[in-house]
C-alpha cells in the first residue's frame, strides 16, 4: 500500500512548478469527484420528487399560474 508520507515528502522535494502542476491535477480530481456526487444527489432528487407526484402525495401547478404568481408578487 502507498504511503501517504512518503508521498507527501516526494512531493514537497519537487520544485515549485511540479509542485504547482500536482496541486492542480489533485484540485481537479476533487472537483470531478465532488461534481459526481452532486449529480448522484440531484439525481436522487429528482427521483424523489418524481415519485411523489406521480403517488398523489404533491400536486403540480401550472407554469402559468405559478408565473402569475410571481409577477404579482414582484410588483408589489
Amino acid at each position: 500500500m502507498i504511503d501517504f508520507k512518503e508521498i507527501e515528502q516526494s512531493a514537497l522535494k519537487l520544485d515549485k512548478e511540479h509542485r504547482a502542476e500536482l496541486a492542480k491535477r489533485l484540485l481537479i480530481s476533487l472537483e470531478e469527484t465532488i461534481d459526481e456526487d452532486i449529480e448522484q444527489a440531484w439525481m436522487d432528487e429528482i427521483n424523489r420528487r418524481k415519485a411523489q407526484v406521480e403517488s398523489g402525495e404533491v400536486k403540480t401547478i401550472p407554469g402559468e399560474e405559478v408565473l402569475e404568481k410571481a409577477r404579482n408578487l414582484l410588483s408589489k
